[in-house]
């Protein structure tokens, strides 16, 4: 069975709320000071500066679209106290509820990925508090389970939109002859991508685009060359990079699982 794109709209919003106060949960008693496995140049203070700065942009982009964001906007200025962050988080989470909540899924909005509109930064960010809150558990030593369901949805965005999904109109996506499955054991559901390569140069940026690339297949004719096995939320934090790869299964052809491999190794913070 292949896995369905997307949750609800309201159950995302759930999220962002869920992990985001779990995330304050456990970084409300964490030595400011204590290192981010994860990310381990940032201290847990700078975890909760990046998702409070994080959810105030998006609250941002949402109450003033479908306009991108403006270079002459002014960021809030980092709070010189541990409580002062803390109180930070709370405001900004608050707000990008509330003008997620305004807006609507469908209204028009800027995003960096392909589909703009405001429902694009409900999905992401539940993902991203999600993920930062796996962060905080694992700075403070105190990690809980992923939601299935949402780490589910994860692994989709991540190989369809972090890691691959179609080339913009200025790139060329360049197949590998290979197709690999992802199963997810725990959802009874599956996903198939294609790795190979996108190139080009981004006109706004000037940036140069050569690297690996999946894409989605939504309908394979051929079967799949590897298979990469594993539960939903193990899955999810693997290819965040915020575990290793213990109890997820690979077989087939290293070489397909090696392209594959090359595509979600870039880094993500």
């Amino acid at each position: 069975m292949t896995l369905s794109p997307a949750l609800p709209y309201p159950l995302y919003l759930d999220h962002i709320r869920a992990e985001s106060r779990r995330f304050r949960e456990v970084l409300a008693t964490c030595d400011p000071d204590a290192r981010v496995p994860s990310c381990p140049d940032w201290t847990a203070a700078d975890l909760l500066w990046h998702l409070a700065g994080v959810q105030w942009f998006w609250a941002r982009t949402v109450r003033t679209r479908p306009a991108p964001p403006s270079e002459d906007v002014l960021e809030p200025e980092r709070p010189a106290t541990y409580d002062g962050l803390l109180a930070a988080l709370d405001e900004h989470s608050s707000s990008l509820v509330a003008e997620l909540e305004a807006a609507g899924p469908d209204a028009a909005a800027w995003h960096w990925a392909p589909v703009q509109t405001v429902g694009t930064s409900y999905r992401r960010q539940a993902h991203e508090a999600l993920i930062h809150r796996l962060d905080a558990e694992q700075t403070a030593g105190s990690v809980t389970p992923l939601d299935p369901a949402l780490a589910a949805d994860g692994v989709l965005e991540l190989v369809d939109v972090m890691y691959g999904g179609d080339a913009p109109g200025w790139a060329r996506f360049e197949p590998s002859e290979h197709l690999v499955r992802i199963d997810l054991t725990d959802r009874d559901a599956a996903i198939v991508v294609r790795p190979g390569m996108l190139l080009g140069t981004d006109p706004d940026t000037g940036e140069v685009h050569d690297g690996p690339h999946l894409y989605v297949v939504d309908e394979p004719d051929t079967a799949a060359s590897a298979v990469v096995a594993g539960a939903a939320a193990d899955l999810d934090a693997w290819l965040w990079n915020r575990r290793d790869a213990a109890g997820i299964a690979v077989s087939g052809d290293p070489a397909a699982y090696e392209a594959f491999r090359a595509a979600v190794s870039q880094p993500l913070d």
